[in-house]
């Protein structure tokens, strides 16, 4: 069993997610969005530092997982989303808490399959995986990707960990 907290970092919305990842079964258990206020950028960071760390000290997850910076519209957008992200990991470092990178497209792919999906179907997945009724902000059902993402990236990894493994002792007999 281990609670994984997803971050969907934004510089005016930062997405979060968690999932309690149980042998090859996922549990939904929250997510919402820190709607950061209108204010100067360092305000906005400190605003996701603060709400991250009260995230962390309410659910007590084991791992975190964030999404990479990607060059969207400029690259003043790219820093403060880079800004954003790293103020998100320092929370979750604050805690103690082990940090998982992954792009957008991995995190797609790993979801639906596609690594060039929209936003309507990791939406649709999500619901489908964890049995979410209702809608799901974009921006929550993102994280919660995200933390989908590392669950299976981190199931695949033990899997291989295993059958290498399983190998070297079956060699030794």
């Amino acid at each position: 069993m281990a609670l994984i907290l997803g971050i969907d970092p934004g510089s005016r919305v930062t997405g979060y997610g968690i999932v309690n990842a149980v042998g090859n079964r996922l549990e939904y258990v929250t997510c919402g969005s820190i709607h950061l206020p209108n204010v100067d950028h360092p305000q906005r960071l400190k605003k996701i530092f603060d709400s991250v760390c009260q995230i962390i000290e309410e659910f007590s997850p084991q791992e975190s997982a964030i999404e990479e910076v990607f060059l969207g519209k400029s690259v003043s957008s790219a820093l403060k989303l880079g800004q954003a992200r790293g103020s998100a990991m320092v929370a979750c470092l604050h805690h103690d808490l082990p940090v998982a990178e992954y792009s957008p497209r991995k995190v797609k792919q790993a979801l639906v399959g596609n690594g060039n999906a929209d936003k309507t179907q990791v939406q649709h997945m999500i619901k489908v995986l964890l049995g979410v009724t209702g809608d799901v902000q974009a921006d929550a059902a993102d994280a919660l990707a995200i933390a989908i993402c590392h669950a299976n990236t981190k199931a695949s990894l033990i899997k291989v960990a295993g059958a290498r493994s399983f190998r070297k002792s079956r060699l030794q007999h």
